[in-house]
């Protein structure tokens, strides 16, 4: 069973207590709000690879992976999309992610996934890496569909996050897990469901890791960075995404070497 980062918490709600306006539950399954009872927090970590840098120059989305936490914890939930481009794969690119022209070829365009995207992120808080990058890139491609933009103050970035919590320090994700002592080893070429489940652990420990409130003084003194990590929003349950068995396989061998993860800390 997996035990939370905030065992006296933890053991409070299994008799039921409330646990920072919210109720703990060990299923593993989604959360939904207790009858009567407190609302849970949902936040989405989300990442994209992409063809480029620039949707303007006619770059395009070709994966998106998201993670559902449920007062700052992986609930289980997760959403893994491969997205047809429809345009050639750059090298250079190619280089960072390895998705080849040949792999996306059968892979859905985004007007076929993007119902199915929008439900899973639902009007959750979105906890970004670079926020700016992924929003431009999404809300392109939602424009070339007709659906309006993600608004920006929905992201959560954990580049500013960590930028101002550590000025001068390096900021990329690589950086910060070797900060955090977050093991990187299962991960050769990057990839946006394996950086979700890495930026997950990272942006625990930028709130305060497995004691949340050491990083909020930050906020109470009206820093930058944490003003946005306590929110509360009317919970909606993300439609079921049901992996393939190969996604399935590699993200169970992800897990697998993954050292002490927070969550299950």
């Amino acid at each position: 069973m997996p035990m939370p980062c905030f065992p006296r918490a933890w053991a409070g709600s299994r008799r039921g207590a409330p646990w920072g306006g919210c109720c703990a539950r060990s299923n593993g399954g989604p959360w939904r709000p207790e009858p009567g009872g407190f609302i849970p927090m949902r936040e989405i970590v989300l990442d994209t690879e992409t063809t480029g840098l620039d949707p303007a120059t006619g770059d395009r989305i070709v994966e998106v992976g998201c993670v559902e936490l449920i007062n700052h914890l992986p609930s289980g939930q997760e959403l893994h999309l491969y997205i047809n481009p429809e345009r050639d794969m750059p090298a250079e690119a190619f280089r960072v992610h390895g998705l080849s022209e040949a792999f996306l070829a059968d892979k859905p365009v985004f007007a076929e996934v993007v119902d199915e995207l929008m439900a899973f992120l639902g009007d959750a808080p979105l906890v970004i890496h670079n926020a700016a990058f992924d929003m431009k890139f999404l809300n392109a491609e939602l424009k070339r569909v007709g659906r309006p933009p993600l608004p920006p103050e929905r992201a959560i970035d954990t580049l500013r996050m960590a930028q101002t919590r550590y000025p001068g320090s390096p900021a990329s994700l690589d950086a910060l897990c070797r900060r955090f002592n977050i093991d990187t080893s299962s991960r050769e070429k990057h990839g946006a469901l394996i950086d979700t489940l890495l930026l997950a652990q990272v942006y625990l420990e930028l709130i305060g890791g497995r004691e949340p409130g050491l990083a909020l003084g930050a906020a109470d003194k009206g820093g930058e960075g944490a003003e946005r990590i306590v929110i509360e929003r009317p919970y909606r349950a993300p439609r079921p995404h049901a992996a393939s068995a190969a996604e399935r396989d590699a993200h169970a061998a992800f897990l697998k070497k993954l050292k002490n993860p927070l969550w299950l800390s």
